[in-house]
Protein backbone atom coordinates (compact mmCIF):
# COMPACT_ATOMS: atom_id res chain seq x y z
CA UNK A 1 0.00 0.00 0.00
CA UNK A 2 1.53 3.59 -0.71
CA UNK A 3 0.43 6.00 1.65
CA UNK A 4 -0.20 9.21 -1.20
CA UNK A 5 -3.20 8.84 -3.63
CA UNK A 6 -2.46 10.24 -7.31
CA UNK A 7 -5.29 13.34 -6.48
CA UNK A 8 -3.23 14.32 -2.83
CA UNK A 9 -0.82 17.20 -3.20
CA UNK A 10 3.12 16.15 -3.34
CA UNK A 11 4.55 15.99 -0.03
CA UNK A 12 6.80 18.95 1.02
CA UNK A 13 8.44 19.37 3.95
CA UNK A 14 9.15 23.25 3.86
CA UNK A 15 6.03 23.85 3.96
CA UNK A 16 5.85 23.29 7.68
CA UNK A 17 8.34 26.13 8.26
CA UNK A 18 5.91 28.82 9.06
CA UNK A 19 4.42 27.53 11.94
CA UNK A 20 7.58 26.70 12.94
CA UNK A 21 8.58 30.07 12.73
CA UNK A 22 5.83 31.21 15.10
CA UNK A 23 6.08 28.91 17.50
CA UNK A 24 9.83 29.89 17.92
CA UNK A 25 8.83 33.65 18.33
CA UNK A 26 5.97 33.11 20.81
CA UNK A 27 7.19 30.31 22.63
CA UNK A 28 10.89 31.51 22.60
CA UNK A 29 9.93 34.88 23.68
CA UNK A 30 8.22 34.09 26.54
CA UNK A 31 11.44 31.61 27.68
CA UNK A 32 13.20 34.43 27.24
CA UNK A 33 11.36 36.84 28.99
CA UNK A 34 10.83 33.97 31.79
CA UNK A 35 14.53 33.63 32.16
CA UNK A 36 15.45 37.31 32.88
CA UNK A 37 12.50 37.25 35.02
CA UNK A 38 10.01 39.38 33.42
CA UNK A 39 6.66 39.73 34.64
CA UNK A 40 3.40 38.11 32.20
CA UNK A 41 6.63 36.86 30.41
CA UNK A 42 4.32 34.90 27.44
CA UNK A 43 2.63 38.30 27.35
CA UNK A 44 5.20 40.47 26.21
CA UNK A 45 4.68 39.42 22.46
CA UNK A 46 1.42 38.71 21.48
CA UNK A 47 0.41 35.53 19.30
CA UNK A 48 -1.58 37.25 16.78
CA UNK A 49 1.68 39.73 16.37
CA UNK A 50 4.01 36.57 16.48
CA UNK A 51 1.39 34.85 13.77
CA UNK A 52 1.67 37.38 11.34
CA UNK A 53 5.39 36.59 10.27
CA UNK A 54 4.43 33.07 9.83
CA UNK A 55 1.72 33.92 7.72
CA UNK A 56 3.70 35.81 5.36
CA UNK A 57 6.36 33.39 5.04
CA UNK A 58 3.32 30.81 4.57
CA UNK A 59 2.39 33.19 1.71
CA UNK A 60 5.77 33.92 0.02
CA UNK A 61 6.58 29.82 0.33
CA UNK A 62 3.97 29.06 -1.71
CA UNK A 63 4.22 27.48 -5.02
CA UNK A 64 1.58 29.89 -7.25
CA UNK A 65 0.48 33.36 -7.07
CA UNK A 66 0.53 35.75 -4.28
CA UNK A 67 -3.40 36.36 -4.51
CA UNK A 68 -4.05 32.53 -5.01
CA UNK A 69 -2.05 31.88 -1.45
CA UNK A 70 -4.00 34.82 0.32
CA UNK A 71 -7.12 33.25 -1.19
CA UNK A 72 -6.33 29.86 0.28
CA UNK A 73 -5.51 31.62 3.67
CA UNK A 74 -8.74 33.33 3.66
CA UNK A 75 -10.79 30.14 3.11
CA UNK A 76 -8.84 28.56 6.16
CA UNK A 77 -9.90 31.55 8.35
CA UNK A 78 -13.16 31.85 7.52
CA UNK A 79 -14.21 27.94 7.54
CA UNK A 80 -16.88 27.06 9.73
CA UNK A 81 -15.49 25.32 12.15
CA UNK A 82 -13.20 28.73 12.98
CA UNK A 83 -16.03 31.00 12.88
CA UNK A 84 -17.85 29.06 15.30
CA UNK A 85 -15.26 29.22 17.69
CA UNK A 86 -14.81 32.90 17.11
CA UNK A 87 -18.41 33.20 17.82
CA UNK A 88 -17.93 30.99 21.07
CA UNK A 89 -15.15 33.57 22.15
CA UNK A 90 -16.85 36.27 22.28
CA UNK A 91 -20.59 35.38 23.44
CA UNK A 92 -17.99 33.15 26.38
CA UNK A 93 -16.12 36.77 27.18
CA UNK A 94 -19.08 38.76 27.11
CA UNK A 95 -21.17 36.43 29.33
CA UNK A 96 -18.34 36.22 31.82
CA UNK A 97 -18.16 39.72 32.20
CA UNK A 98 -21.82 40.87 32.60
CA UNK A 99 -21.84 37.88 34.49
CA UNK A 100 -18.75 39.04 36.90
CA UNK A 101 -20.82 42.86 36.77
CA UNK A 102 -23.55 42.22 38.39
CA UNK A 103 -22.36 40.10 41.13
CA UNK A 104 -23.04 36.37 39.82
CA UNK A 105 -19.91 34.93 39.81
CA UNK A 106 -19.66 35.90 43.27
CA UNK A 107 -22.67 34.63 44.44
CA UNK A 108 -22.08 31.51 42.77
CA UNK A 109 -18.88 30.80 44.30
CA UNK A 110 -20.74 31.78 47.80
CA UNK A 111 -23.22 29.16 47.37
CA UNK A 112 -21.09 26.43 46.51
CA UNK A 113 -19.30 27.58 49.52
CA UNK A 114 -22.56 26.69 51.45
CA UNK A 115 -22.69 23.31 50.26
CA UNK A 116 -19.40 22.07 49.16
CA UNK A 117 -16.22 21.41 51.64
CA UNK A 118 -13.45 23.11 50.48
CA UNK A 119 -11.49 20.27 50.17
CA UNK A 120 -14.21 18.89 47.67
CA UNK A 121 -13.85 21.84 45.32
CA UNK A 122 -11.06 20.34 42.76
CA UNK A 123 -12.85 16.96 42.37
CA UNK A 124 -16.36 18.63 41.89
CA UNK A 125 -15.55 20.91 39.83
CA UNK A 126 -13.67 18.67 37.55
CA UNK A 127 -17.08 16.52 37.68
CA UNK A 128 -18.72 19.66 36.53
CA UNK A 129 -17.05 20.13 33.49
CA UNK A 130 -17.06 16.69 32.88
CA UNK A 131 -20.47 15.97 33.09
CA UNK A 132 -21.83 19.21 30.77
CA UNK A 133 -19.07 18.68 28.57
CA UNK A 134 -20.49 15.37 27.81
CA UNK A 135 -23.95 16.78 27.34
CA UNK A 136 -22.61 19.76 24.91
CA UNK A 137 -20.41 17.59 23.08
CA UNK A 138 -18.01 20.47 23.36
CA UNK A 139 -15.09 21.41 25.56
CA UNK A 140 -15.11 25.38 24.54
CA UNK A 141 -18.72 26.11 25.62
CA UNK A 142 -17.76 24.32 29.08
CA UNK A 143 -14.97 26.09 29.47
CA UNK A 144 -16.90 29.25 29.40
CA UNK A 145 -19.37 28.23 31.35
CA UNK A 146 -17.65 26.92 33.99
CA UNK A 147 -13.95 29.01 34.40
CA UNK A 148 -15.34 31.64 35.48
CA UNK A 149 -16.85 29.88 38.72
CA UNK A 150 -13.42 28.02 39.20
CA UNK A 151 -11.46 31.02 39.13
CA UNK A 152 -13.50 32.56 41.42
CA UNK A 153 -13.56 29.68 44.00
CA UNK A 154 -9.22 30.03 43.72
CA UNK A 155 -10.05 33.69 44.81
CA UNK A 156 -11.71 32.63 48.03
CA UNK A 157 -9.84 29.54 48.87
CA UNK A 158 -5.72 28.47 49.48
CA UNK A 159 -6.52 26.51 46.13
CA UNK A 160 -4.31 28.25 43.03
CA UNK A 161 -6.32 29.34 40.21
CA UNK A 162 -3.70 27.33 37.87
CA UNK A 163 -5.21 23.33 39.40
CA UNK A 164 -8.86 25.20 39.49
CA UNK A 165 -8.46 26.28 36.02
CA UNK A 166 -6.77 23.00 34.98
CA UNK A 167 -9.83 20.98 36.73
CA UNK A 168 -12.26 22.50 34.25
CA UNK A 169 -10.11 22.15 31.07
CA UNK A 170 -9.40 18.27 32.03
CA UNK A 171 -12.86 17.58 32.46
CA UNK A 172 -13.39 19.46 29.51
CA UNK A 173 -11.64 17.09 27.56
CA UNK A 174 -12.68 13.93 28.88
CA UNK A 175 -16.48 15.07 27.99
CA UNK A 176 -15.18 16.24 24.76
CA UNK A 177 -13.70 12.53 24.14
CA UNK A 178 -16.77 10.31 25.19
CA UNK A 179 -20.00 13.11 24.11
CA UNK A 180 -21.56 10.87 21.70
CA UNK A 181 -22.40 14.65 19.40
CA UNK A 182 -18.71 15.68 20.32
CA UNK A 183 -17.59 16.45 16.89
CA UNK A 184 -14.38 14.88 17.50
CA UNK A 185 -16.06 11.60 18.24
CA UNK A 186 -17.88 11.84 15.08
CA UNK A 187 -15.40 12.85 12.89
CA UNK A 188 -13.19 9.70 14.03
CA UNK A 189 -16.24 7.49 14.16
CA UNK A 190 -16.87 8.68 10.26
CA UNK A 191 -13.47 8.23 9.21
CA UNK A 192 -13.24 4.74 10.52
CA UNK A 193 -16.75 3.99 9.09
CA UNK A 194 -17.63 2.25 12.90
CA UNK A 195 -20.84 2.86 14.92
CA UNK A 196 -20.43 5.27 17.86
CA UNK A 197 -21.25 2.93 20.49
CA UNK A 198 -18.71 0.63 19.44
CA UNK A 199 -15.96 3.55 19.53
CA UNK A 200 -17.43 4.33 22.98
CA UNK A 201 -16.86 0.80 24.41
CA UNK A 202 -13.75 1.14 23.45
CA UNK A 203 -12.80 4.66 24.67
CA UNK A 204 -14.62 4.31 28.10
CA UNK A 205 -12.25 1.83 29.64
CA UNK A 206 -9.54 4.26 28.61
CA UNK A 207 -10.79 7.76 29.85
CA UNK A 208 -12.59 5.98 32.83
CA UNK A 209 -9.77 4.89 34.93
CA UNK A 210 -7.77 8.38 34.17
CA UNK A 211 -10.68 10.33 35.18
CA UNK A 212 -11.08 8.42 38.49
CA UNK A 213 -7.54 8.76 39.29
CA UNK A 214 -7.24 12.48 38.18
CA UNK A 215 -10.26 12.85 40.95
CA UNK A 216 -8.42 10.94 43.37
CA UNK A 217 -5.66 13.43 43.05
CA UNK A 218 -7.67 16.49 43.18
CA UNK A 219 -8.88 15.13 46.16
CA UNK A 220 -5.54 14.74 47.70
CA UNK A 221 -4.36 18.44 46.23
CA UNK A 222 -6.85 20.26 47.79
CA UNK A 223 -7.14 18.26 51.26
CA UNK A 224 -5.16 21.48 53.13
CA UNK A 225 -7.41 23.66 51.57
CA UNK A 226 -8.47 26.69 53.29
CA UNK A 227 -11.88 26.12 55.13
CA UNK A 228 -13.74 29.50 54.32
CA UNK A 229 -17.43 30.49 56.20
CA UNK A 230 -19.60 31.50 53.09
CA UNK A 231 -21.08 34.76 52.85
CA UNK A 232 -25.22 36.17 52.19
CA UNK A 233 -25.40 35.72 48.96
CA UNK A 234 -28.35 36.73 46.74
CA UNK A 235 -29.94 33.50 44.85
CA UNK A 236 -30.85 35.26 41.80
CA UNK A 237 -28.03 35.97 40.57
CA UNK A 238 -27.13 32.34 40.27
CA UNK A 239 -29.77 31.94 37.67
CA UNK A 240 -27.91 32.98 34.56
CA UNK A 241 -25.42 30.20 35.81
CA UNK A 242 -28.05 27.27 35.94
CA UNK A 243 -29.59 28.14 33.14
CA UNK A 244 -26.53 27.52 31.09
CA UNK A 245 -25.78 24.52 32.96
CA UNK A 246 -29.26 23.10 32.81
CA UNK A 247 -29.48 24.21 28.75
CA UNK A 248 -26.01 22.15 28.53
CA UNK A 249 -27.71 19.07 28.98
CA UNK A 250 -30.27 19.56 26.21
CA UNK A 251 -29.49 19.92 22.27
CA UNK A 252 -29.93 23.85 22.22
CA UNK A 253 -26.51 25.03 20.21
CA UNK A 254 -23.72 26.34 22.07
CA UNK A 255 -23.97 29.71 20.80
CA UNK A 256 -27.72 29.94 21.87
CA UNK A 257 -26.82 29.02 24.87
CA UNK A 258 -24.11 31.28 25.66
CA UNK A 259 -26.61 34.07 24.05
CA UNK A 260 -29.32 33.35 26.31
CA UNK A 261 -27.03 33.31 29.71
CA UNK A 262 -26.24 36.80 28.61
CA UNK A 263 -29.23 38.08 28.17
CA UNK A 264 -30.39 35.98 31.61
CA UNK A 265 -27.31 38.12 33.14
CA UNK A 266 -28.50 41.72 31.84
CA UNK A 267 -32.10 41.25 33.01
CA UNK A 268 -31.39 39.69 36.61
CA UNK A 269 -28.99 42.42 36.66
CA UNK A 270 -31.15 45.12 35.71
CA UNK A 271 -33.74 43.44 37.89
CA UNK A 272 -31.96 42.46 41.00
CA UNK A 273 -28.98 44.91 41.45
CA UNK A 274 -30.09 48.76 41.70
CA UNK A 275 -26.63 50.31 40.38
CA UNK A 276 -26.50 48.37 37.17
CA UNK A 277 -28.67 49.72 33.90
CA UNK A 278 -28.36 49.15 30.51
CA UNK A 279 -25.21 51.73 30.03
CA UNK A 280 -23.40 49.05 32.03
CA UNK A 281 -24.44 46.04 30.64
CA UNK A 282 -23.58 47.67 26.94
CA UNK A 283 -20.17 48.43 28.69
CA UNK A 284 -19.92 44.55 30.41
CA UNK A 285 -20.61 42.94 26.79
CA UNK A 286 -18.32 45.04 24.67
CA UNK A 287 -15.30 44.57 27.66
CA UNK A 288 -16.24 40.43 27.33
CA UNK A 289 -15.69 40.98 23.15
CA UNK A 290 -12.83 43.14 23.70
CA UNK A 291 -10.96 40.77 25.91
CA UNK A 292 -11.55 37.37 23.93
CA UNK A 293 -10.57 39.20 20.72
CA UNK A 294 -6.96 38.49 20.64
CA UNK A 295 -7.54 34.58 21.08
CA UNK A 296 -9.94 35.03 18.43
CA UNK A 297 -7.84 36.72 15.92
CA UNK A 298 -5.34 34.29 16.85
CA UNK A 299 -7.53 30.85 15.76
CA UNK A 300 -8.51 32.74 12.82
CA UNK A 301 -4.94 33.37 11.60
CA UNK A 302 -3.78 29.78 12.76
CA UNK A 303 -6.96 28.15 10.98
CA UNK A 304 -5.63 29.82 7.44
CA UNK A 305 -2.04 29.30 8.60
CA UNK A 306 -2.57 25.57 8.53
CA UNK A 307 -4.87 25.48 5.01
CA UNK A 308 -2.03 26.70 3.27
CA UNK A 309 0.32 24.48 5.00
CA UNK A 310 -2.00 21.61 4.24
CA UNK A 311 -2.59 23.19 0.30
CA UNK A 312 0.97 23.02 0.02
CA UNK A 313 1.69 19.36 1.49
CA UNK A 314 3.51 20.17 4.58
CA UNK A 315 0.72 17.87 6.96
CA UNK A 316 0.74 15.11 3.96
CA UNK A 317 4.73 14.98 4.28
CA UNK A 318 4.72 14.80 7.89
CA UNK A 319 1.77 11.83 7.85
CA UNK A 320 4.20 9.75 5.33
CA UNK A 321 7.09 10.42 7.69
CA UNK A 322 5.16 8.74 10.53
CA UNK A 323 3.46 6.15 8.21
CA UNK A 324 7.20 5.22 7.16
CA UNK A 325 8.40 4.83 10.53
CA UNK A 326 5.79 2.63 11.80
CA UNK A 327 6.81 0.04 9.48
CA UNK A 328 10.15 0.09 10.61
CA UNK A 329 8.79 -0.63 14.28
CA UNK A 330 9.39 -4.33 15.63
CA UNK A 331 6.85 -4.12 18.36
CA UNK A 332 3.96 -6.04 16.79
CA UNK A 333 2.07 -5.61 13.94
CA UNK A 334 -1.10 -4.10 15.99
CA UNK A 335 0.50 -2.14 18.14
CA UNK A 336 2.85 -0.66 15.77
CA UNK A 337 -0.48 0.01 13.77
CA UNK A 338 -2.23 1.48 17.04
CA UNK A 339 1.05 4.09 17.68
CA UNK A 340 0.80 4.90 13.92
CA UNK A 341 -2.47 6.25 14.05
CA UNK A 342 -1.98 7.96 17.42
CA UNK A 343 1.22 9.77 16.22
CA UNK A 344 -0.71 10.81 13.26
CA UNK A 345 -3.62 12.48 14.86
CA UNK A 346 -0.78 14.37 17.17
CA UNK A 347 1.00 15.60 15.05
CA UNK A 348 -1.68 17.03 12.97
CA UNK A 349 -3.05 18.67 15.86
CA UNK A 350 0.21 20.29 17.01
CA UNK A 351 0.23 21.74 13.21
CA UNK A 352 -3.35 22.46 13.24
CA UNK A 353 -4.22 23.61 16.69
CA UNK A 354 -7.62 22.04 15.95
CA UNK A 355 -8.46 18.42 17.67
CA UNK A 356 -11.60 18.14 14.85
CA UNK A 357 -9.59 19.72 11.94
CA UNK A 358 -6.56 17.18 13.19
CA UNK A 359 -8.80 14.05 12.77
CA UNK A 360 -10.31 15.01 9.49
CA UNK A 361 -6.88 15.26 8.07
CA UNK A 362 -5.21 12.43 9.44
CA UNK A 363 -8.71 10.10 9.15
CA UNK A 364 -8.19 8.19 5.77
CA UNK A 365 -4.24 7.83 6.30
CA UNK A 366 -4.94 6.49 9.68
CA UNK A 367 -8.07 3.77 8.12
CA UNK A 368 -4.68 2.90 5.76
CA UNK A 369 -2.59 2.29 8.32
CA UNK A 370 -5.37 0.61 10.53
CA UNK A 371 -6.50 -1.81 7.59
CA UNK A 372 -2.56 -2.77 6.43
CA UNK A 373 -1.62 -3.44 10.21
CA UNK A 374 -5.07 -5.60 11.49
CA UNK A 375 -6.36 -2.36 13.99
CA UNK A 376 -9.59 -2.93 15.22
CA UNK A 377 -11.87 0.10 13.15
CA UNK A 378 -12.92 0.89 17.10
CA UNK A 379 -9.70 1.07 18.64
CA UNK A 380 -8.38 2.96 15.88
CA UNK A 381 -11.70 5.55 15.67
CA UNK A 382 -10.73 5.71 20.40
CA UNK A 383 -7.10 6.27 19.66
CA UNK A 384 -7.70 9.19 17.15
CA UNK A 385 -10.32 10.90 19.51
CA UNK A 386 -8.18 10.33 22.57
CA UNK A 387 -4.96 12.09 21.29
CA UNK A 388 -6.38 14.60 20.06
CA UNK A 389 -7.86 15.67 23.03
CA UNK A 390 -4.70 15.12 25.09
CA UNK A 391 -2.81 17.23 22.70
CA UNK A 392 -5.66 20.29 22.32
CA UNK A 393 -5.92 20.22 26.37
CA UNK A 394 -2.07 20.88 26.56
CA UNK A 395 -1.20 23.19 23.91
CA UNK A 396 -0.76 26.84 24.22
CA UNK A 397 -2.02 28.11 21.32
CA UNK A 398 -4.68 25.51 21.65
CA UNK A 399 -8.06 27.31 21.30
CA UNK A 400 -9.33 25.84 24.94
CA UNK A 401 -6.07 26.67 26.76
CA UNK A 402 -5.95 30.04 25.11
CA UNK A 403 -9.91 30.46 26.47
CA UNK A 404 -9.47 29.24 29.99
CA UNK A 405 -5.92 31.63 30.25
CA UNK A 406 -7.82 34.35 28.91
CA UNK A 407 -11.07 34.11 31.64
CA UNK A 408 -8.28 33.52 34.62
CA UNK A 409 -5.43 35.79 33.43
CA UNK A 410 -2.70 33.48 33.90
CA UNK A 411 0.05 31.90 31.45
CA UNK A 412 -1.14 28.92 29.15
CA UNK A 413 2.74 27.48 29.71
CA UNK A 414 1.75 27.66 33.38
CA UNK A 415 -1.35 26.37 32.92
CA UNK A 416 -0.06 23.10 30.78
CA UNK A 417 1.15 21.03 33.61
CA UNK A 418 -1.47 21.16 35.73
CA UNK A 419 -4.14 19.65 33.31
CA UNK A 420 -3.60 16.42 35.03
CA UNK A 421 -5.97 14.56 33.67
CA UNK A 422 -4.19 14.76 30.11
CA UNK A 423 -0.89 13.42 31.33
CA UNK A 424 -2.32 10.84 33.03
CA UNK A 425 -4.71 10.09 29.99
CA UNK A 426 -1.50 9.59 28.25
CA UNK A 427 -0.37 7.14 30.37
CA UNK A 428 -3.46 4.75 30.11
CA UNK A 429 -3.68 5.56 26.75
CA UNK A 430 0.04 4.25 26.03
CA UNK A 431 -0.22 1.09 28.03
CA UNK A 432 -3.61 0.51 26.56
CA UNK A 433 -1.73 0.62 23.32
CA UNK A 434 1.21 -1.93 24.84
CA UNK A 435 -1.30 -4.36 26.83
CA UNK A 436 -3.78 -4.52 24.20
CA UNK A 437 -6.55 -3.41 26.78
CA UNK A 438 -9.64 -3.24 26.82
CA UNK A 439 -10.38 -6.95 25.96
CA UNK A 440 -13.40 -7.76 24.69
CA UNK A 441 -15.15 -11.49 24.41
CA UNK A 442 -15.59 -12.30 20.75
CA UNK A 443 -19.14 -13.63 19.95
Amino acid sequence: MTPNAPDQVPARALALLPLLVFLAIFLGSGIYHSMIGTELAFYQVKAPVAAFPAIILAVLLYRGKVNLAIDEFLQGASHPNLILMFMVFMLAGAFASVSSAIGSVDATVQMGLSVIPSEFVLPMLFVIAAFIATAMGTSMGTIAACAPIAFGFSQVTHIEAVYAIGAVVGGAMFGDNLSMISDTTIAATSSQKVALRDKFKVNVWIAGPAAVLTIVLYALISHDAQSIHYQAYNPWLIVPYAAVFVLAFSRLHVVAVLTLGIVLSGLMGLLVNPDFNLLQLNNSIYAGFIGMFEVALLSMFLGGLSAIMQKEGGLRWLIERIYSLTRLLNIGRQRAGELGISCLVVFSNLFVANNTVAIILSGDMAREVAQEYGVEPKRAAAFMDIFSCIVQGVIPYGAQMLLACSIAQISPLELIGHIYYCWILIVFAVLAIVFRLPKFKTR
